[in-house]
């Protein structure tokens, strides 16, 4: 039962949390080289059973796009690699191929979002001089149309025309392609459309020689010793994938363009590999999914952009089985094609993990003394940014009056917030996690009493991770 006091601060939290909800988006790439693809009306199906709200299609399939109406899943529809050129040389081929795979299809289709190509400037080069007069083609098309407003036009692109994504502050696009990149950003400028880029940090790591360590790559907290911090800003990076997000806005920062937000239109990690692919593996897979939901459902942005959250894609929906390569490409997919899951897994951000979970809180030790609580409690309540306005004098959670029990409480709001991002539990020595689910105990002559271990919070704010390390970082914080 929580008590009446402590309910204001309880109703912030779950407003907190709706309001996550409501912010940034995690959507699903739809791969079909599929030995045995569901049929459309399936594949919606599963699509809507896991609360998948937004999914990018490679192509303009019409089975699938028939099959999407009326479900209000945002859609966005690919223009494959073969037929830019075409679209880029030819205005009416523009128009004919939106009125046939948008026009046609909206409004019943939700469709949102034209993606012009796939990572166009490093694996097609030579179709470069034509992108963005493609993109330009389609955009008339739409607003010929009337659909500009509700559909936007960018094009993906890979980290790859960025060469050194690290420290991202100095990160700048391949010079061979600027005159493009300068003209496809001046396009998204003036569209009010945002830059399409595909995010790996498997191959970071696995291409990366040992630099980085693997938690880095997989969301995992870092100890104190191995935090990656940009040279120049300062900025500490708790994951790759919020670097090689930085390292993008920085390199259009170079090119004096600001303003254009980044979307994440794949990302991910394969849960099978051959012999020589050996992080490739079901319970990475499981670490790198779980933990970008929840990264991405703080509904925050990376370092130099903390107000701009970061809409992303999930590369893939299904293991794509034709796919031709190592073994590792065959197996990004999250779910089997009956709809189960590769891993335990939740696409909603919240504690509905199909799998075993473990509740995780963090509080004050016994044993800590109280100047070091009282620095640790310093730290949470200014530069960690808890919410410590409930246990001041007056307020619903002050009493008891004890060290111990306000820094369990904003050691814990502090915890709840910032774990997905790399927030740990240490407190300079003076905090431990504890799996006891916490409860409050109302003392009428003295307010509230927290017993042994408990926390303020109730059970709200929980943090389940099914393949996070359970042991606490050494790091401060």
């Amino acid at each position: 039962m929580i008590p009446d006091r402590c309910f204001g601060s309880l109703l912030l939290v779950l407003i907190g949390m709706f309001a996550n909800v409501l912010g940034a988006f995690i959507g699903v790439n739809i791969g079909t080289d599929v030995s045995n693809m569901p049929s459309a009306s399936d594949v919606v199906s599963i699509i809507r059973d896991h609360q998948i709200t937004h999914v990018r299609l490679y192509d303009a399939d019409s089975h699938m796009l028939k099959a999407l109406a009326g479900s209000g899943i945002e859609v966005t529809v690919g223009v494959t690699n073969e037929e830019v050129l075409g679209i880029g040389q030819s205005a009416s081929v523009a128009a004919a191929w939106v009125n046939k795979n948008v026009a046609s299809y909206v409004p019943a289709t939700n469709i949102t979002a034209v993606a012009v190509g796939s990572e166009v400037l490093s694996s097609v080069p030579h179709l470069a001089p034509v992108l963005v007069t493609a993109m330009n083609n389609l955009h008339k098309a739409l607003v010929a149309s009337d659909l500009n407003s509700h559909v936007k036009v960018s094009s993906p692109q890979s980290l790859d025309i960025i060469p050194k994504p690290f420290p991202p502050s100095t990160a700048a696009f391949n010079s061979s392609p600027n005159s493009t990149i300068y003209q496809l950003l001046q396009f998204l400028k003036n569209t009010n459309s945002y830059f399409m880029l595909n995010a790996y940090p498997y191959y970071g790591y696995t291409n990366g020689n040992g630099i980085f360590p693997i938690d880095y790559a997989l969301f995992k907290p870092l100890p104190s010793v191995k935090q990656i911090v940009d040279p120049n800003t300062l900025f500490h990076y708790n994951s790759m994938f919020d670097a090689m997000v930085d390292a993008t806005y920085y390199s259009m920062d170079a090119l004096n363009f600001s303003g254009i937000p980044i979307v994440v239109t794949e990302t991910g990690w394969p849960s099978q590999g051959g012999p020589n692919e050996p992080d490739a593996t079901v319970q990475n897979a499981g670490a790198f999914i779980n933990n970008l939901i929840r990264r991405v459902s703080n509904d925050s942005g990376p370092p130099s952009r903390p107000t701009i959250p970061i809409n992303t894609y999930i590369y893939e929906l299904f293991n794509e089985d034709k796919r031709p390569g190592p073994a590792s490409e065959k197996n990004w997919g999250m779910l089997s094609t009956n709809g189960t899951a590769v891993f335990p897994l939740s696409l909603s951000g919240s504690s509905q993990i199909m799998g075993n979970s473990t509740a995780v809180f963090c509080v004050a030790k016994d044993d800590a003394s109280e100047d070091k609580l009282q620095d640790g409690l310093n730290w949470a309540c200014g530069q960690g940014q808890a919410n410590c306005s409930v246990i001041q004098s007056g307020q619903p959670c002050y009493l008891p009056n004890s060290i111990k029990n306000h820094a369990s409480y904003a050691y814990n709001d502090y915890y709840q917030k910032m774990r997905s991002v790399g927030g740990t539990c240490d407190f300079d020595g003076t905090a431990t996690v504890t799996t006891i689910d916490p409860i409050l105990i109302r003392v009428p002559a003295e307010g509230f009493f927290l017993p042994e271990h408990l926390v303020l919070i109730g059970n709200l704010g929980r943090a389940e991770d099914d393949y996070a390390d359970e042991s606490p970082s050494n790091t401060l914080r």
